[in-house]
């Protein structure tokens, strides 16, 4: 009997323990339907982070200034004295051409300078003695010339000559005039600023100025370089006919090392001198450089729709960099300390931009993008404009339309559509 009224109280017990954990059994049925029906969409909590943007190129190794130089004159090349990559100092001899042809002509033009320098000195003094004596008969015989004549004519008076004696001495007097005149000419032009000595110092300038000639000529055998410089390419041998304008060297005239790039036009918006720049040669990776923008040439070149960019580096420039050697420069075109970040996932329409894709880092005010992202509400994702800054390669600031804290979709959904959002970390 006790037996059989033990199982009843048994039997309500569990019935009774049903009845209260239908409720919570249902709940939990009916979570797990609705958790396994509801996609599950990832998703990023806006945060607010650092943000750079870099623009990446190649570069350039260049110096300031770069020279060819060569002969000014045709002649044999004698010897070259120095190789490529060489450092010479400035006068420091590069090519030597032959120099016996110009060695006899300056031999030749200082012995005719000797020589009209002697017939100078002579003229200023043993030709001036001679014309001195000349003049001193000429004057002697003038006097001669007027006393007989003097007396011819008193004798005429008297009745004693012809007046054809007369006539003689008159005649002979117009010679002894003319002669004296003509050696007192002479005596003039053999004086200092007469027309015998001045041409004589003419022709001594002459040859002297031939004589410097000839000395330039054998002084331009030899090609010197114009500074200090480096050999960046040598194109002539001993033996080699060279030409006046050919070259015969290329040189960098030593300077700043600068480093230039071609970039292209569609990121000039980006570019402003002073940016902040990394420099790394391709083959010494591990020793990057700092260097910075400091001229973005005002032209486009049309045939490479490129623009031409000059950076100069910090420190100086290291021994591995050579001339035209490439470099990967990777500069910083703008730049957020603190800002809402989102990566470029995470937007469901392409920017419609009022002026430009992104704006400038030195100007927050200027024309911005909007798009749309897909935020959680209430389990549910809802569209919402926003308006974009500084991008970057993989994410975008947020200039306005979201909060730090709030749940932005990743993935394409439709708007209303229930979900469950997986939340990552936010991109930065």
């Amino acid at each position: 009997m006790k037996g059989s009224e033990r199982a009843p109280r048994r039997a309500r017990g569990w019935r009774l323990m049903a009845f209260a954990l239908a409720p919570l059994l249902l709940a939990t049925l009916g979570w797990r339907v609705w958790h396994w029906s509801v996609p599950q969409v990832p998703a990023i909590e806006v945060q607010a982070a650092p943000l750079q943007r870099s623009l990446q190129f190649s570069a350039r190794v260049e110096r300031l200034s770069r020279v060819e130089v060569g002969a000014t004159l045709v002649g044999r090349v004698q010897s070259v004295a120095v190789r490529a990559g060489a450092q010479v100092a400035q006068g420091a001899l590069l090519v030597q051409l032959e120099t016996d042809e110009a060695r006899a002509a300056l031999v030749q033009a200082q012995a005719t300078l000797a020589q009209q320098q002697a017939r100078a000195a002579g003229l200023r003094s043993t030709g001036r003695s001679g014309i001195a004596a000349q003049l001193a008969q000429a004057e002697a015989g003038l006097r001669a010339a007027r006393r007989d004549l003097e007396r011819s004519r008193a004798l005429l008076a008297q009745g004693f000559v012809s007046q054809a004696q007369v006539d003689d001495s008159e005649r002979a007097l117009q010679v002894a005039q003319a002669q004296q005149r003509g050696a007192a000419a002479q005596r003039d032009a053999y004086q200092d600023g007469g027309s015998e000595i001045a041409q004589a110092r003419a022709q001594v300038a002459q040859a002297g100025a031939a004589v410097d000639a000839a000395r330039l000529r054998l002084a331009q055998t030899a090609v010197r370089a114009p500074a200090d410089a480096q050999v960046l390419t040598r194109s002539v041998e001993p033996g080699q006919i060279v030409q006046p304008g050919t070259a015969l060297l290329r040189l960098a005239l030593a300077g700043p090392t600068q480093i230039v790039a071609q970039v292209d036009e569609r990121f000039l918006d980006q570019l402003r001198t002073g940016q902040r720049a990394a420099v790394v040669a391709d083959a010494f990776p591990a020793q990057p450089l700092a260097a910075q923008i400091i001229s973005i040439s005002p032209a486009v070149d049309a045939q490479r729709g490129a623009v031409e960019v000059k950076l100069a580096l910090d420190a100086a420039a290291p021994d591995f960099l050579r001339e035209d050697m490439t470099l990967s420069v990777e500069a910083v075109t703008g730049e957020r300390a603190r800002a809402l970040v989102l990566p470029l996932a995470a937007l469901q329409a392409p920017a419609r931009a009022a002026g430009r894709a992104d704006i400038s880092a030195a100007d927050p005010a200027a024309s911005a993008a909007s798009a749309q992202v897909m935020v959680v509400e209430g389990g549910k994702a809802r569209a919402r404009s926003v308006t974009l800054g500084l991008r970057s390669l993989s994410a975008v600031e947020v200039l306005s339309g979201l909060d730090a804290g709030e749940r932005v979709l990743t993935a394409p959904v439709a708007d209303g559509q229930r979900l469950r959002a997986v939340v990552a970390p936010s991109a930065r």
